[in-house]
């Protein structure tokens, strides 16, 4: 399926624009468009209405004859280019000189075809055109985007909880690229939120189809055909029944295919020719299929040292990255930590049948500065088994055993109390407020006598009401 036909599919067709005097040479064109499910294009031979038609504003691409009677695309292509600078222009013509070529180039040109018209080459230039205009109105809605405006369809983002301005660029570049049919890659470590991602660009494109997950690690050539394209019966032992396979339940929506990195290299060149081809057999037919499903890949693996190492396919990572989103571990937008954890608490406690417990002020702070190499994932994880087991109705530092300090913090924390400065910067990272150390103090009173208001009140030497007071205050 041609990238015309994919846009086609789905409604947004872009109308292109034939202009040459010879009314035979046009049907020809027309003929070989329609013979390749190519119908939405518009003809003149008239080159004086050129200028009136692009006024219109409904063309995305013009092939214009350079030599005509009257006003000739010599004439034109200079007075396109300055009025419609985002039309892209291609030269038709039977003259075949290199200062000719040049010319046009220079004048603004984006190809150059000489007659006669080779099919393939016609229908080669109209989808560079299209590449072209595509990657141009990506390239406004980016700018538009830094200039301040908003995430147009927020709702597509609900799963993702966040705040940074990294991810939030991110949204902004997925709703960019959504209406696009080309693969994209999404690259970033193990439990970043790679398929929610994914799963966000299959929202935002509108596709009416299904999202259809596939893990490929550790599958190798013949589980990963059958699982993906399917199979006839018989085709091999124990195929009793026909398998549609993956890309069929993809259809008309997005195939998303997780840790491509790992992907073996029978399978590789599999997926190479449906990325290229849009076509596929299933294992033991000769039946060519074809799929119209957008692919998206993901992986946490270094392309560029696979490539070297001849572990992954050049041609296939070219494919694979037309879009690529690269998704910043948790370490580096520190801001959405405690978010996440108050989510994860409430979620965690939920599922448990129990009061969402608090958090200690200190424990707060080594969860904001731990590193989460298992990123969102270990969060959620260290989360929900520490509500699931607490008793206390507050969470501390002893309900996260394996919570390690980043080495930076703990050597500047060990050596401000080594040099006797103030010892509470060992539990806040600033000068606390009194607020602050008194709420920390009742924690601390509740901590060392099991949740018990009585006993913690005989510590802090006030009475009960006062503790059950300041409990309620920390709870709100």
């Amino acid at each position: 399926m041609t990238d015309m036909q994919k846009q086609q599919k789905n409604g947004k067709v872009p109308l292109v624009l034939f202009v040459d005097d010879n009314a035979d040479f046009l049907e020809e064109i027309r003929f070989v468009l329609l013979s390749n499910s190519i119908c939405e294009i518009a003809t003149l031979t008239d080159s004086s209405q050129v200028l009136e038609e692009l006024g219109k504003g409904i063309y995305s691409t013009i092939f214009l004859d350079w030599i005509m009677p009257g006003v000739s695309g010599a004439d034109l292509l200079p007075v396109i280019t300055q009025k419609f600078p985002n039309i892209p222009v291609v030269i038709m013509t039977g003259v075949n000189d290199v200062e000719t070529v040049v010319s046009c180039m220079k004048q603004g040109a984006m190809d150059y075809i000489t007659k006669p018209l080779d099919s393939s080459r016609l229908i080669s230039s109209i989808n560079n055109a299209f590449k072209i205009l595509e990657l141009s109105n990506q390239n406004q809605q980016l700018q538009n985007y830094l200039l301040g405006d908003p995430i147009a369809q927020p709702d597509t983002f609900k799963d993702i909880l966040t705040c940074s301005d990294k991810m939030l660029s991110i949204f902004k570049l997925v709703e960019t690229i959504a209406p696009s049919r080309y693969p994209v890659l999404i690259t970033g470590e193990t439990g970043v939120g790679k398929e929610l991602v994914a799963r966000a660009i299959h929202k935002a494109s509108g596709l009416q189809g299904s999202f259809t997950p596939l893990n490929v690690a550790g599958l190798d050539a013949h589980m990963f055909e059958d699982t993906l394209f399917g199979h006839k019966k018989g085709a091999f032992t124990g195929a009793s029944e026909l398998r549609q396979g993956l890309i069929a339940k993809a259809q008309g929506g997005t195939l998303f295919l997780d840790e491509i990195g790992d992907l073996a290299p029978e399978s590789q060149i599999k997926l190479l020719r449906l990325l290229q081809e849009n076509e596929y057999y299933r294992l033991g037919s000769d039946v060519l299929l074809k799929s119209d499903a957008r692919v998206i890949v993901a992986s946490n693996r270094d392309f560029k040292k696979l490539v070297a190492e001849n572990l992954f396919r050049e041609d296939l990572y070219h494919r694979i990255c037309y879009h690529r989103l690269h998704i910043p571990p948790l370490r580096e937008r520190r801001e959405d930590i405690l978010p996440l954890v108050s989510h994860y608490i409430n979620a965690a406690a939920k599922g448990a049948g129990k009061k969402p417990p608090r958090v200690a002020t200190e424990l707060r702070w080594l969860l904001e500065n731990y590193d989460y190499p298992g990123n969102v994932r270990e969060l959620i994880n260290k989360v929900s088994s520490a509500v699931v087991v607490n008793k206390t109705g507050l969470l501390v530092q002893g309900d996260f055993p394996d919570l390690a300090i980043r080495a930076r913090i703990m050597i500047d924390a060990g050596t401000r109390a080594a040099n006797s400065q103030f010892s509470l910067h060992v539990v806040f990272p600033t000068f606390p407020s009194m607020g602050q150390i008194e709420k920390l103090m009742f924690e601390e009173a509740l901590k060392v006598t099991g949740g018990k208001k009585g006993p913690a009140a005989d510590l802090l030497g006030v009475c009960r009401q006062t503790v059950k007071k300041k409990l309620t205050e920390l709870e709100k």
